[in-house]
């Protein structure tokens, strides 16, 4: 195993009121690929960014980056990373290439090294064609590349991404996908957080679900499907027979079934695959219950989220699914097993 890249031991950060936003916090990111951040609002991913990139101090435990400290030596950490946060941070009034050599020339590069990486960024980020128009003109996906941009042209070993392409319409969104990609080929280690999670899915390498400040669990995608139960019966029924289908299938796979009428199904765990599945039918047809559709799966993230923070997942712009019963039990099980 390489040495981590990023490590974090039994990181806190307090704030007023004695919200502990970080409690004890610990992980390790090896170099190279993007290494995903996941859970609810106020779980403390923006926080630890924040830590991580030297804006706030921690109040206890140890952080390093690029194997530098960050309480001891903020400037030697600033010099080793790049940060895009959730707006673009970029002037409006300039052209993209002069908001690229501006932060070039505050990472201590001279004018013309700045303008040669200013170049060389944005030709990465595929700007260069209206590097030279004003920002107010771009588009938001453009707004997002060229803060991007800004965070690449110091050549930074790590790059925190904090929910990039939050507000992005979806073809911005597989764009910036694209980037993030090239920039791991070229050997940069990515820190994502987000709430997209198809984007963790197919971004990260490695998963970290985070609440209330703690980790709850880690892993590749796989690993963490596989651990919320393996596999998941999903039932389609007529709206009519929904509460008759819920009372039916209640205990099958050890749990209640959850409720998503957003998605017109309900879903329930099937830790024995098809003999779960073989229940489920047989309650079915004793509550005289013809199903429209039913399937056996593996847990998608969406799940996997639920079932690990008990909360919806929910997008930048407020919609989340509503996936009721059962589901919040679960979750709050596992969160009592990750703190012992």
């Amino acid at each position: 195993m390489d040495e981590a890249i990023v490590e974090v031991q039994s990181l806190v950060k307090m704030f007023k009121g004695g919200v502990r936003a970080l409690d004890g916090l610990s992980l390790a990111i090896e170099p190279g690929g993007v290494y995903g951040l996941l859970g609810p609002n106020g779980a403390g991913k923006t926080t630890l960014i924040r830590v991580l990139s030297t804006l706030l101090p921690p109040d206890g435990g140890s952080a390093r980056v690029a194997g530098v400290d960050v309480r001891t030596d903020p400037a030697g950490v600033r010099a080793r990373i790049g940060l895009a946060g959730q707006h673009a941070a970029v002037d409006e009034v300039l052209s993209g290439r002069e908001n690229v050599e501006l932060v070039g020339r505050l990472y201590g590069l001279s004018r013309r090294q700045a303008r040669q990486r200013a170049s060389q960024v944005l030709e990465r980020i595929r700007l260069l064609e209206a590097a030279d128009r004003q920002v107010k003109t771009y588009s938001g996906g453009m707004r997002r590349r060229l803060d991007l941009a800004a965070s690449l042209v110091g050549r930074p070993q790590v790059l925190f991404l904090d929910e990039p392409t939050a507000g992005l319409d979806p073809a911005s969104r597989r764009d910036l996908w694209g980037l993030i990609g090239d920039l791991v080929d070229t050997g940069t280690t990515v820190l994502l957080t987000t709430q997209y999670l198809e984007e963790a899915d197919r971004l990260a390498d490695r998963i970290a679900v985070i609440d209330h400040g703690r980790l709850v669990s880690e892993g590749t995608s796989d690993q963490l499907k596989d651990r919320v139960g393996g596999a998941v019966l999903e039932v389609t029924v007529p709206e009519v027979d929904r509460d008759r289908v819920l009372q039916a299938l209640r205990g099958v796979g050890g749990q209640d079934p959850a409720d998503d009428p957003d998605r017109g199904r309900i879903v329930l765990p099937a830790p024995d695959g098809a003999a779960t599945l073989a229940e489920a039918l047989r309650r079915l047809a004793a509550a005289g219950v013809v199903p429209e559709d039913v399937a056996l799966r593996k847990p998608t993230l969406d799940e996997v989220f639920l079932a690990l923070t008990g909360q919806l997942a929910t997008t930048p712009n407020g919609n989340g699914h509503n996936i009721r019963r059962g589901a919040s039990r679960h979750g709050q099980h596992q969160r009592e097993r990750a703190a012992r």
